[in-house]
């Protein structure tokens, strides 16, 4: 329909920041709310009366958990993020991924800093999770120190890649706030799923960021009646 087609063409390409040097944009869609309902249909046959409307079907599908027309459509991102979140992201298994080698091409300049009021403590309930902030003043000392850790990192690389050292080999030290950029394609039900996890509040703060832009700026623009579904159940 023209009005996906033109929301289709006002996203592509747009870049939408996440974190300090982030970023995720739309690649291409396959599909929209009405491709789902096409799909939920099909069983009807060909002449068959509409038997409800599309927001109300979709709704339906979400609350009864009928997921495989949701699979009917895709979604290819562009996304720029720190590698330790990179590891949790490429964790969900259901996308095509293809990422920026440092192989073959010079690892992005850029790293992942935290702010002096963003170095959060240790949960004391949750091994894998954090618990409050520590105190500015803390914060500035360790921001400091990351601040020059990482410029020391890229300053060593740089300089392996200046003396010949393969790309392969002179990456090794990089460190795992260093900014990596991948495409990543994933059908619609499958990307909800992600978006539940990752939005959770017990989820990193970092890769919720990412969640809540992939689903506010992009998702609900491009399936608005699917989105306003996922939102209520």
């Amino acid at each position: 329909m023209a009005s996906n087609a033109i929301v289709v063409e006002q996203l592509r390409w747009r870049k939408f920041p996440v974190l300090d040097d982030g970023f995720v944009c739309l690649v291409d869609v396959m599909g929209d709310d009405s491709a789902i309902v096409q799909a939920a249909r099909v069983s009807y046959g060909t002449g068959t009366k509409k038997v409800s409307d599309d927001r109300t079907l979709i709704r339906y599908l979400m609350r009864h958990h009928h997921t495989t027309p949701f699979e009917m459509a895709e979604v290819k991102l562009l996304v720029r993020v720190p590698m330790d979140i990179w590891r949790q992201w490429i964790r969900h298994r259901t996308a095509s991924v293809n990422e920026y080698s440092t192989r073959y091409s010079i690892a992005i300049d850029t790293a992942h800093q935290t702010a002096p009021d963003m170095w959060r403590k240790q949960s004391t309930m949750n091994r894998q999770g954090s618990e409050g902030f520590l105190d500015e003043q803390t914060g500035a000392e360790l921001s400091r120190e990351e601040r020059e850790l990482q410029e020391h990192a890229l300053r060593v690389y740089q300089h392996r890649l200046e003396l010949g050292v393969a790309r392969e080999q002179a990456r090794k030290d990089l460190p795992l706030s260093t900014y990596t950029e991948a495409y990543w394609k994933i059908d619609l039900h499958n990307l909800l799923h992600f978006l539940e996890l990752r939005m959770d509040r017990h989820a990193q703060w970092e890769i919720a960021e990412y969640a809540k832009v992939i689903g506010n700026e992009i998702v609900a623009p491009l399936f608005p009646m699917t989105w306003e579904a996922f939102v209520d159940y």
